[in-house]
């Protein structure tokens, strides 16, 4: 190329002969060929291309396909070379030629040493630009986290709705069941039972043992069968219904002919009421009991999530920190995500900010759901290394890290996941967590078999 070429593009107007002669002595000419890629969408941008002729398509990579979403078709448009001013610019879409043609690559660290030769002042108006998109980007970024805290809240709202639910049904039933206890309590009354008969039926009630009860659906419904036609023979009403009941609870026939044996005959059909209504309540006060421990649970672990009402810097066990992320993260795990744990006893406590470290654990184990795309086995591993470290390990069952990924997982804003997922927490906050905040390591172990992320953090 020479300068006379060059001179004749408006985008160098203002430069003089010899700075145009610098910018070529430090650039290369380019050859374009149709569907050739020049450069590529998230890579690092450390060349700056500068179009001489032909046409280069701008493509980026939207949901499955690519989208040409801008054109280099007139001499003097260029694209890239973003680390002359900022170490972290990328390509922000593929280059891929249209028309043959030629382009001007100048080296970003080249196009840097120019730029500053010529317009000192115009380099600090540039990296106050590029000051403020990251600004943007990341007040961008801040935003996707928010709308991952309402995902996983939505993610908790149905972990508590399940056991609100069974709850409220429990209740529910649990007024139909005391009117039955009490109209019992009445018929028991009506037909002079005694204190002897009254003793002899609840020894009798307190001797029924659930485990007992068929666990096959047909033996269970061939003893309903038995108890039902049993209860029919003696006069009881709503045979059926008792039947099952009393089945549920661990009845038999030779039960029922105990209690025939303990009370006169009159007496029976109250009785069994009264027995199969207060076996009931007991399961169903243990329903309630169930319940309101698992939203009790699920209320413990978001306060442990959140470190709420807690000073910001504590010495703690990291494995509170690690179920209470699992509980925040169980609606994506339901689906088909094996978790074994295994953590030393005893483990080191640690001297951290729980509240960060658990915004790392949560953003470990769902870059492990994600990788495993819903399905595989998450092994979380604790133990002290030789050295008195706490070593914390995810190893996830994925198809692994290409060595081009791993090398960039800890860049800021790289992300190989689509807008909207994950937890807007990228690997480099997790590690700069880590590392700055907690004097500990991030590591990354990945090869075709899975990926394991080593956090190393030091004892209290």
């Amino acid at each position: 190329m020479q300068v006379a070429e060059i001179r004749a593009i408006p985008l160098f107007d203002g430069l003089t002969d010899e700075q145009i002669g610098e910018l070529l002595a430090v650039g290369e000419p380019v050859e374009i060929e149709p569907g050739r890629e020049l450069f590529h969408e998230g890579q690092h941008a450390d060349f700056w291309w500068v179009l001489i002729d032909g046409k280069v398509d701008l493509v980026r990579h939207v949901g499955d396909e690519d989208v040409v979403v801008g054109a280099m078709d007139q001499p003097g448009r260029w694209a890239g070379g973003f680390q002359a001013w900022d170490a972290q610019g990328v390509y922000l879409a593929t280059g891929r030629g249209a028309l043959p043609g030629r382009l001007l690559r100048v080296p970003a660290a080249s196009l840097r040493d120019r730029f500053t030769a010529w317009f000192p002042f115009g380099v600090h108006l540039v990296q106050g630009l590029y000051g403020t998109a990251r600004s943007i980007e990341a007040t961008a970024r801040q935003r996707d986290a928010l709308v991952t805290l309402g995902t996983l809240a939505a993610g908790l709202a149905h972990e508590i709705n399940n056991p609100a639910a069974a709850a409220t049904r429990a209740v529910d039933e649990l007024l139909d069941v005391q009117d039955s206890v009490l109209e019992a309590l009445r018929g028991m009354a009506e037909n002079g039972f005694t204190a002897r008969e009254f003793h002899a039926l609840d020894e009798l009630r307190r001797s029924l043992d659930v485990a007992s009860t068929p666990t096959d659906p047909l033996d269970l419904s061939e003893r309903e069968e038995a108890l039902a036609g049993w209860l029919e023979e003696h006069g009881v009403a709503d045979p059926w219904r008792l039947g099952a009941g009393l089945a549920a609870a661990g009845g038999d026939i030779s039960w029922c002919d105990r209690v025939a044996e303990a009370i006169r005959p009159e007496g029976i059909g109250p009785g069994i009421s009264w027995v199969a209504a207060t076996t009931s309540l007991g399961s169903l006060l243990g329903e309630v009991k169930e319940a309101t421990r698992r939203v009790s649970g699920l209320v413990a672990s978001v306060r442990s999530y959140s470190q709420t009402g807690r000073a910001s810097r504590q010495v703690v066990d990291i494995t509170e920190g690690i179920e209470s992320s699992l509980v925040m993260l169980a609606h994506k795990l339901r689906a088909g995500v094996e978790v074994t744990q295994e953590y030393a006893d005893p483990l080191p406590r640690v001297d951290a900010y729980p509240g960060e470290l658990n915004q790392v654990w949560t953003n470990l184990i769902d870059n492990a759901i994600d990788a495993m795309e819903g399905e595989g086995r998450l092994r979380i591993t604790a133990a002290t290394s030789a050295d008195g470290l706490v070593v914390v390990e995810f190893a996830d069952t994925g198809p692994g890290m290409t060595p081009e990924v791993a090398a960039r997982a800890f860049e800021a804003f790289f992300t190989t996941k689509d807008v909207g997922k994950g937890t807007g927490l990228g690997l480099d906050i997790a590690r700069r967590i880590v590392v700055e905040r907690h004097h500990g390591t991030l590591e990354i172990d990945s090869s075709p078999e899975g990926t394991t992320m080593r956090v190393t953090l030091p004892a209290a």
